[in-house]
């Protein structure tokens, strides 16, 4: 059996899952990444590009660019903001809920030398209120910080007092969307936007805001301690760094996983997940959640980086890997999928609410084994002209994973082979 190599190397390491304690996590180098970047807050947009650190909630942008963006972006107030985004309500991810349980310090210290960088006066930790135990510990971890010397040491040289603050979202899955945790930051629904104007131009309060993923601000510190090139060493075939894995569905070991960006879905699997459920065998994965296309067993050695999913015309997304066995009906997981994403829909783009509706319905008469030709058709229809008609990506990932299924597993939907 593969065995992947040097798991939880930085994120997870045992000496740094320390909760809420702040001594200890100065105790085991926190704090120092902090301070070189207030030694030269110029250098750290450089260093996080040299480090190649992408966003880990799931578009896999460069961390630089949306940082010197912000920074850029002109302020009518002069505030500023930073969002950690922990919003994490999709099937099979539990990673950001881990990090704020039990290594909420990471995740503030990157908070805070974004803040460095961008001259934020603000810090919003956005935390689904379901993780009760998350924001007991982000809530504790704050207090800690607001009376340490190098909070103090940021606020001088942001030249504003800083405010940084836990809010709860409204725990709806749209509600992680950027531009809907800006609607709700602004006291309204948490309803997705139309682009531009980007966050970074007018957010929370009108005002420039940085949202980041809790996984990408926890790497920041770390980065900033020990180099760009230790990260990059990091990282295997076209990854750089680690990630955090969210593995589940029928293995022997579901579990999150910290390993080398780019490890392959076979060395996770098999390595990681100790292999399938006994008398299983692999017959498919979700890949960064259900909105991707599937992989199958011929992906198993696909290295699990941002680009090599993305050449197997699927996506990375937030590292979670739902893994279903031969005998599982995949119609039965996507109709699962499919109606969470219907009761998700927020409402206001009728293609939306009304495909997502369609595709549960259809999707469950397959499933139920009442479907009819002209259900498979319509089925056709909406996974073609659905993708893109939102003012959010829920409506493209709703298509995406039945269109992808359709394709890879035509007989569970009564299509021929060759289709």
């Amino acid at each position: 059996m593969t065995q992947p190599t040097q798991p939880n190397q930085v994120l997870l390491r045992p000496d740094r899952l320390v909760g809420a304690d702040l001594n200890a996590w100065l105790a085991a180098g926190g704090g120092s990444g902090l301070q070189n970047a207030l030694a030269a807050p110029g250098q750290i947009a450089e260093i996080l590009e040299e480090a190649g650190l992408c966003g880990m909630g799931g578009a896999g942008f460069p961390t630089h660019r949306k940082w010197t963006a912000m920074a850029q972006s002109p302020s009518v107030s002069g505030s500023r903001y930073v969002v950690c985004n922990a919003n994490e309500d999709e099937p099979g991810t539990f990673k950001d809920r881990f990090l704020l349980e039990r290594a909420p310090h990471q995740v503030i210290e990157g908070a805070l030398i974004a803040a460095v960088y961008t001259r934020a006066d603000h810090i919003v930790l956005y935390i689904n209120p379901h993780l009760h135990e998350a924001l007991a510990a982000a809530r504790e971890a704050v207090g800690q910080w607001q009376q340490h010397e190098l909070f103090r040491r940021a606020e001088a040289h942001i030249g504003r007092p800083l405010d940084i603050r836990v809010t709860e979202s409204s725990g709806r899955y749209i509600g992680g969307e950027e531009t809907a945790v800006i609607s709700w930051l602004n006291g309204g629904f948490p309803f997705p936007q139309y682009k531009p104007p980007y966050p970074f131009q007018k957010g929370v309060a009108g005002e420039p805001t940085l949202l980041n993923n809790t996984e990408t601000l926890a790497h920041v510190p770390h980065i900033l301690r020990e180099g760009a090139a230790w990260y990059r060493a990091l990282g295997r075939a076209k990854g750089v760094g680690t990630k955090l894995y969210s593995l589940s569905g029928d293995v022997l070991n579901p579990g999150l996983y910290e390993l080398p960006m780019g490890i392959t879905l076979r060395e996770l699997v098999e390595g990681c997940g100790g292999g399938m459920l006994e008398g299983r065998t692999f017959k498919a994965v979700f890949t960064g959640g259900p909105s991707n296309n599937l992989l199958t067993g011929k992906d198993l050695d696909v290295p699990l980086d941002f680009t090599s999913v993305k050449e197997r015309q699927s996506g990375l997304g937030t590292g979670a890997m739902i893994v279903i066995s031969e005998g599982t009906s995949v119609v039965r997981k996507v109709s699962e999928y499919i109606r969470f994403f219907a009761d998700n829909s927020c409402g206001q783009c009728p293609p939306c609410k009304g495909g997502t509706y369609q595709l549960a319905r259809l999707v469950s008469r397959v499933d139920e084994g009442i479907s009819t030709a002209d259900d498979l058709r319509a089925l056709k229809n909406l996974v073609d002209i659905m993708p893109g008609a939102g003012r959010c990506g829920l409506i493209t990932g709703a298509a995406t994973v039945v269109a992808s299924s359709m394709r890879t597993f035509p007989i569970e939907y009564g299509l021929p082979e060759q289709e």
